[in-house]
């Protein structure tokens, strides 16, 4: 038996040869971090899973119109695409400018741990959670990008650089700034985060 996995772009020449099953392949190998970037970024699961959907239907249409050109980079340019559907979907709701806990990035139930000793310690946690994404929201967009990407979606500073086209020292750099301008904006406002 081979368990040897097919790169990305194997799977991508047996789908264009006609292996339908290709496709489905390449789609779950990736689902997991796309699926983490979006929903880090929407904060709501139902429309985590729209833009999901969207994000491969949009990518599967430009591989079938011969659209994509491969440069062994597929994971950056379907998170990418995740983006740019993310950007449109707050681009609808600005109009609407209702924004509910979850969007703030607060969600009582959804982060409440009822195992945890006390509800002291949930209160304490929460309200850190709440302190430093509304710290990381006031940082300029390119930094706030990087921070999100590295300590939510989890990618390596390489695959940052790649999905934002940048180098990776600038990414690196964004990261040191992102991380002086929090620790400057911490200390201003005493906030303790323990």
């Amino acid at each position: 038996m081979n368990v040897t996995a097919l790169s990305d772009r194997v799977l991508l020449n047996n789908y264009l040869a006609g292996d339908r099953s290709a496709i489905s392949e390449l789609i779950e190998r990736h689902s997991q971090r796309v699926r983490s970037y979006i929903g880090m970024m929407v904060k709501d699961d139902a429309i985590a899973d729209d833009i999901f959907q969207e994000t491969f239907i949009k990518a599967v249409k430009v591989i079938d119109e011969g659209r994509y050109v491969d440069s062994g980079k597929f994971l950056s340019w379907v998170l990418r695409i995740a983006h740019n559907r993310v950007l449109d979907h707050f681009r609808r709701e600005k109009s609407s400018r209702q924004i509910n806990e979850s969007e703030a990035g607060y969600d009582m139930l959804g982060t409440m741990r009822f195992s945890e000793p006390t509800t002291e310690d949930d209160i304490m946690r929460n309200e850190v959670e709440v302190a430093v994404r509304e710290l990381i929201g006031e940082l300029p967009e390119e930094q706030q990008e990087v921070v999100r990407l590295r300590y939510y979606s989890k990618l390596s500073f390489q695959e940052i650089a790649e999905h934002t086209d940048v180098s990776i020292n600038t990414a690196l750099g964004r990261m040191r700034y992102a991380l002086i301008n929090l620790r400057r904006m911490i200390k201003e406002r005493n906030i303790v985060l323990s």
